[in-house]
């Protein structure tokens, strides 16, 4: 078992990214006391920070709104795989936390977190055997996950009795999307599924219905939200479904949705099913902590819209991570090369967005790029941004890039600073991908 004096512990030096070279090693936890300042060019650019006061914010923001809809939250640590996120997000009222695989799984278990919603089916030998291993040694483990498959469960089932664990695995029946990701297509395949996860008692438990509606595209917003709406309303017929057959092993059913696009329609929705007994709306909201400043800003926009819920919550959601990069080339009037590039930031989704310029030695704070700047295209270590012909940039100065999707972000940092709103750096988290 590892513990968070380990992660405070942990030596940085000049081979982790952003750390300027000559730099004795110190621990993670003494990052303060070096009194370094991003502004003042004290780290290596590029560097990803993030903003204290904006997590703060977000997680008041995201507490209210679960408040406010009777809901759960368990975030899906795939997004950070930061332990002392995952720490934080439980301390601000999370129920458990969600993975993707048994190896984001066992970085949660080294640090002792005892509740873990498995977003997929336990599949392999090695993580068949580790999940079981780790249930027999640990009382206090509480593990879940999905089933969409009358081969998954069997598989699992042999698994278990080969060598019983004295409780059953806790199971959630997914329901999924045509030509999408896994979940089970029909109500009736799903039945199917469920009806064998009851037969598989006490080895298997069916705790609720699971979906992740965050695999609907579309090029207009309201077709997507339509398809969404549809999508909840498949995942609630399932449940009651399976509450009318009595397949629930027992209370609450646990009824669980939601990427960080459409939250407000999940926990309505969610919220309508008409089940006999208590039962658990539970999100999966992985980028709430952090936002960001294109795609989870625009879906924001879009739920303060349509949600008379979050229009009545004070506050929003606001960016939390920056990527700061230097000018690297000017090398036509209208062309500006930044020293950040794939390696450094996400593009999956949107190009980063130029948000602030800082001239070291003449701003006293960062200033508002100014209007035309445009990202049009990203190397491993550059991005070409267009920009009017008039622009003010000079190589050297600095460039706080927005991004889109944190996930695709955070994997490409191993250490981020924390910073103040004066960008003093206060602490850094430590990431496990």
């Amino acid at each position: 078992m590892s513990t968070f004096a380990e992660i405070e512990d942990f030596l940085i030096d000049d081979l982790v990214k952003g750390i300027p070279g000559g730099v004795a090693p110190f621990r993670l936890g003494d990052i303060a006391s070096k009194g370094w300042n991003i502004l003042s060019e004290d780290l290596l650019l590029p560097v990803a920070v993030l903003k204290a006061s904006a997590i703060d914010n977000n997680g008041r923001w995201m507490r209210a709104f679960l408040d406010a809809s009777n809901a759960m939250i368990s975030p899906h640590g795939k997004t950070t795989m930061s332990p002392q996120i995952f720490k934080l997000q439980l301390e601000n009222g999370a129920w458990a936390i969600t993975v993707s695989t048994v190896h984001h799984l066992q970085v949660c278990r080294r640090f002792g977190f005892n509740r873990i919603l498995m977003a997929n089916q336990l599949v392999g030998r090695q993580a068949v055997r580790y999940v079981l291993d780790e249930l027999r040694q640990n009382d206090d483990f509480e593990f879940f996950c999905l089933a969409d498959s009358l081969e998954g469960i069997e598989t699992l089932r042999k698994a278990v009795a080969e060598e019983p664990l004295g409780r059953p695995i806790n199971l959630l029946l997914e329901g999924g999307i045509g030509e999408a990701r896994a979940g089970c297509r029909d109500v009736d395949v799903a039945l199917e599924v469920a009806r064998a996860i009851k037969a598989s008692e006490p080895l298997l438990m069916l705790r609720g219905i699971e979906g992740y509606e965050g695999v609907i595209y579309g090029n207009v917003a309201e077709d997507r939200e339509f398809r969404v709406t549809q999508f909840i309303d498949f995942v609630v017929e399932i449940a009651e479904a399976c509450a009318r057959e009595k397949l629930f092993s027992k209370p609450p059913v646990i009824l669980s949705a939601g990427g960080s696009g459409y939250y407000d329609i999940v926990v309505d929705r969610l919220a309508k099913a008409k089940l006999e007994g208590e039962s658990m709306v539970l999100t999966r909201s992985g980028g709430y902590l952090f936002h960001d400043s294109i795609m989870y800003r625009r879906h924001f926009e879009r739920m303060q819209e349509r949600s008379t819920k979050i229009q009545e919550i004070d506050g929003g959601l606001i960016p939390a991570i920056q990527v700061w990069g230097y000018v690297q080339s000017c090398p036509e009037p209208e062309r500006i090369v930044l020293a950040v590039g794939k390696r450094d930031i996400s593009f999956d989704d949107d190009l980063p967005v130029a948000e602030l310029w800082y001239r070291p030695g003449v701003h006293d704070r960062p200033q508002s790029v100014c209007d035309g700047c445009r990202t049009v295209e990203m190397h491993t270590q550059h991005i070409h941004m267009d920009a009017p012909i008039d622009h003010p940039f000079r190589i050297g100065d600095m460039i706080s890039l927005g991004i889109s999707q944190p996930c695709t972000t955070f994997d490409k940092w191993q250490l981020i600073p924390v910073v103040d709103d004066d960008y003093n750096v206060v602490s850094a988290i430590r990431t496990f991908f």
